[in-house]
């Protein structure tokens, strides 16, 4: 069946490959044909130009793919969902903020009664990490479980300037997760704590030690889903020591505020001020490593679900970690093996036990402690 990458960015140019390496004739789109030409010679797909800004021009292309996967900007995600279900063309893409994916969710029943899968929140955390999550909950006994923790953390393999970080994605998406409020449960009730708070050392061998703290997106729709199921559910990421405390200074300086203000006689954001010198200043490329560890604690005892990756196949660690589990539940969706319509984030919509076995063959093993 004929498959869409929308977006043509490191995820977007992954996501094409492994949905070409499963055998999905496709097609990778860009606002810029030249972009798509260049992540499509990388796998062998077809290029194409779509402008996730024109409803026309996403409509006339949607209607010919059986499922489309959007590596665009968050931003775009209500826009594209509802032009997907409008030519009745399963839909995934890789979320991360809040507000969007509740948006979408609005969609439900028109995708239901259209035989639609839309799926938000399908990349690493919110994504993978929330399918693992949801598995120790669903294989947990009966009753109220203690704890349900989230650690993820894409790093450079050796920490990079005073930050530790590199940049490995748009950084408009870092300061997302690090401006906006953070869904948890704690002590048995919904609750939203700031970013950039709670920070935790964290040992990993071979990696460590880390520092961890609250950011916002990765507990996806878990801590409304699972309010008296859980006493406490958490995300929080995984840095170098040091990072966050610095984030978190720019953030009470009003360094991630969005309106403009006039500087002299320019008028600009702080935030525009802030991603510009993230964007001119910050290493990008060098080696990187994924970390995910979810556990639950219950009854005194631990069960930890655990990833490392690193780079393969010419793809980053985040790359692959993102754009791999997105392209194997789309390959299930055309497949016909896993068949929920509706508006379902990726921890809603397939089981661990479909999912893990698909992402074997890319190398992205979970262990279980």
């Amino acid at each position: 069946m004929p498959t869409l990458v929308l977006g043509s960015g490191i995820v977007g140019t992954a996501a094409a490959w492994d949905l070409v390496r499963r055998g999905h004739d496709v097609a990778v789109a860009d606002a810029d044909i030249d972009v798509a030409r260049s992540a499509a010679a990388i796998s062998g797909a077809n290029a194409i130009s779509i402008d996730a800004e024109d409803t026309t021009n996403l409509l006339s292309e949607l209607d010919r793919f059986a499922v489309v996967v959007a590596a665009v900007p968050y931003r775009y995600g209500l826009s594209v969902a509802t032009a997907a279900l409008t030519t009745e063309t399963h839909y995934i893409d890789f979320g991360g903020n809040p507000t969007v994916v509740a948006s979408q969710k609005r969609l439900h029943d028109q995708a239901v009664d259209a035989s639609v899968m839309i799926v938000p929140d399908c990349g690493l955390a919110p994504g993978l990490a929330n399918v693992l999550a949801e598995d120790l909950i669903a294989s947990s006994s009966p009753g109220v479980i203690d704890s349900i923790q989230i650690r993820v953390g894409a790093l450079p393999q050796e920490p990079a300037g005073a930050l530790g970080y590199q940049l490995a994605f748009n950084p408009a998406g870092l300061i997302n997760e690090y401006a906006e409020p953070c869904e948890i449960i704690r002590d048995g009730e919904y609750t939203i704590v700031e970013p950039l708070t709670r920070f935790e050392e964290v040992e990993w061998e071979g990696w460590g030690p880390l520092e961890a703290f609250s950011t916002a997106g990765g507990t996806s729709t878990m801590p409304i889903r699972h309010v008296g199921r859980v006493r406490s559910l958490e995300y929080k990421t995984l840095r170098y020591p040091g990072h966050g405390i610095v984030f978190r200074s720019l953030l009470e300086m009003g360094m991630f505020d969005e309106p403009q203000r006039l500087i002299g006689a320019t008028a600009m954001s702080p935030r525009e001020v802030l991603l510009d010198a993230l964007d001119r200043t910050m290493p990008r490329g060098a080696p990187d490593v994924v970390l995910v560890r979810v556990w639950r604690d219950n009854a005194g005892a631990r069960t930890t679900l655990q990833l490392a990756d690193t780079e393969r196949d010419g793809f980053s660690a985040l790359a692959r970690t993102t754009a791999f589990p997105a392209t194997a539940l789309a390959d299930l969706i055309v497949r016909g093996l896993v068949d929920r319509p509706g508006v379902l984030t990726m921890s809603e919509a397939v089981h661990a036990s479909e999912l893990l076995p698909e992402l074997e063959d890319v190398s992205i093993v979970v262990e279980t402690y």
